[in-house]
């Protein structure tokens, strides 16, 4: 257990910050960065650079279009621009209609308040996970990603650790098993932050093997 400790403490000093606090959004169960939340959820879900989907968020967010009601109101092509800011080419066009696609729905289904949705799913992650999954753009991964950051301010979540977490558990020698994975980690340790770290770990081979080491 002591050398799981170590390598937790380890994990945490190297990667513990969530992509939410990394791309400037103070995440709070209010609409704005809940939203927020949910288009850097998009971008992460493709497969670029985490990175540069995060400096994308940030363009996006600099650009005013932080509410789903600024990003369905912008043009097509300031939704473009901003992503471009960000570094986010590869898929900039098809992400600005799908952003634009999804504000819409958002706004005529839930008023553009991703806490309707949380109320929908009432408890139900399945039901919660079918419903984010409508939100164009969003597959099983961005859906993941959402959960896992979201966990900080919707407890009934906790813990969500994902295959993508699980696999960086495996990758630092941390028990792959949730139960003994959080409890490896302490009460203390907060699990998006856990997750998070997690999944940059099993992004990061090398750095994964220091970790590892730890003792």
């Amino acid at each position: 257990m002591s050398g799981e400790r170590a390598r937790v403490r380890a994990l945490l000093d190297t990667y513990g910050r969530t992509y939410a606090d990394e791309a400037g959004i103070r995440l709070k169960d209010t609409p704005q960065p809940l939203y927020q939340l949910l288009v850097l959820s998009c971008l992460l879900s493709a497969r670029i650079q985490a990175n540069i989907a995060v400096a994308a968020s940030r363009a996006l967010s600099d650009a005013g279009l932080r509410t789903a009601r600024r990003m369905k109101d912008a043009t097509w092509q300031q939704r473009v621009d901003a992503l471009g800011e960000g570094g986010y080419r590869r898929y900039d066009e098809r992400t600005a209609t799908q952003l634009g696609d999804g504000a819409e729905l958002l706004l005529d289904s839930y008023g553009g308040d991703l806490r309707r949705i949380r109320d929908a799913a009432d408890g139900d992650t399945d039901r919660l996970r079918k419903l984010l999954r409508e939100v164009p753009g969003l597959g099983p991964t961005g859906v993941d990603i959402f959960l896992r950051e979201a966990q900080a301010v919707w407890p009934e979540l906790k813990p969500h650790l994902d295959a993508k977490a699980l696999q960086g558990a495996e990758r630092v020698g941390l028990p792959t098993a949730p139960d003994a994975l959080l409890k490896a980690a302490g009460k203390e340790t907060e699990p998006a932050v856990l997750a998070a770290a997690l999944v940059r770990a099993a992004l990061d081979k090398k750095g994964a093997e220091e970790i590892r080491k730890a003792k």
